[in-house]
């Protein structure tokens, strides 16, 4: 009888075993081992159970047969029912599931070059700068001939403009902020080479003072590469009072580095352009290396930035102001050039790739 009882206890703790393992298998590979631990044919523990008993007299082996068949019998319907379990619980194909951490939303960046236009608008807004835009499609005089390039200057051919196959007669290009109104309007036969073309417009509506900015796109035919683009971004200031001097250009300079480089120093080195009388190259101390030398300023420690000068006589009387009664400097460059002076970008083009790992480097506003 005790044998008995030892027998029926085997089967109680192998079943109590099964179900406790049953629980914690999740997967079919898991189900699937379970089973064959405890139904293989050959090292199965129900089938060891089986192999018992032929050593067992006619009584307990009938008794103990019945006992390992309903356990046998109980493993099988429970090892079905969890495979079937697992599959309805599986998620259709192609689901969402749902228990997944949400996907992080994206959030857009202001581009790198228009965060370092409404750096300098702001800079200039604040000084009291009036920000102004112009048409993008000019004629040869507001281009070139009232700032003092007249057809046979060789300064057109450092332009490489972009003439139009077919002349646009008229535009309105008025009012204040950006808006002008229609006033010595020509021909148009070419893409602007410079914004300065609007500031002959502005001054030849409104009389001194004058204090803009002019902010805008231009277009040149060079080649894309590193350092060069067909079309590019320029901003270029335009001061013109009594009394006005380089050393009103030089502090202005001055204001506009250190709130877009940090504390840096400007140098001015004398330069041409047909526009500016003198005229001057300004260099700013490298950012990077406070001046002591690098790869991005070559070891020079100084950084060009942009040209600048006092405006030629030659301009004001083309506009019909008195040179003897008014002086201005002017001054410009390109956006891009500043943007990759300012975060250190080597090729230009990458600014127009829109290739997001990039753009997404630049901080937000």
């Amino acid at each position: 009888m005790s044998e008995q009882v030892t027998d029926r206890s085997t089967v109680d703790a192998l079943r109590a075993d099964f179900q406790v393992r049953l629980a914690a298998a999740g997967t079919d590979a898991a189900v699937k081992a379970l089973a064959d631990e405890f139904l293989s044919r050959k090292s199965g523990s129900v089938t060891g159970l089986m192999k018992t008993l032929g050593s067992l007299a006619p009584d307990a082996r009938r008794e103990f047969g019945a006992l390992v068949n309903a356990l046998k019998q109980e493993i099988e319907t429970a090892v079905e029912e969890r495979r079937k379990a697992l599959v309805a619980s599986r998620p259709p194909a192609g689901a969402v599931d749902v228990t997944l951490p949400a996907r992080e939303r994206l959030v857009g960046h202001v581009h790198p070059l228009m965060l370092v236009r409404q750096q300098v608008e702001d800079i200039f807004a604040h000084m009291g700068y009036e920000i102004l835009e112009g048409p993008e499609v000019e004629d040869d005089f507001h281009n070139f001939e009232a700032l003092n390039m007249p057809p046979d200057h060789p300064a057109r051919d450092m332009q490489d403009t972009l003439y139009l196959g077919t002349p646009i007669v008229g535009g309105t290009w008025g009012a204040h902020k950006g808006m002008l109104p229609e006033a010595q309007v020509r021909v148009a036969t070419l893409l602007r080479t410079h914004t300065s073309a609007m500031q002959i417009r502005y001054m030849k509506t409104f009389p001194p003072p004058v204090r803009i900015l002019v902010p805008g796109r231009v277009y040149r035919r060079d080649n894309l590469d590193l350092t060069h683009t067909p079309m590019f971004q320029q901003f270029e200031a335009l001061v013109v009072g009594e009394g006005i001097t380089m050393a009103d250009l030089k502090g202005t300079l001055q204001a506009m580095v250190r709130e877009l480089f940090g504390d840096v120093k400007i140098r001015l080195r004398p330069s041409f352009f047909p526009y500016t009388e003198p005229s001057a190259e300004v260099d700013i101390s490298c950012h990077k290396c406070a001046g002591a030398g690098c790869g991005i300023c070559k070891q020079t420690g100084w950084l060009e930035i942009l040209g600048s000068g006092m405006v030629h006589p030659a301009v004001f009387e083309a506009v019909g102001y008195d040179p003897e009664k008014v002086s201005g400097f002017a001054f410009g460059t390109g956006v891009e050039r500043m943007a990759m002076l300012k975060y250190g970008v080597e090729d230009i083009r990458l600014f127009y790739e829109n290739d997001v790992r990039f753009l997404e480097q630049f901080p937000s506003l």
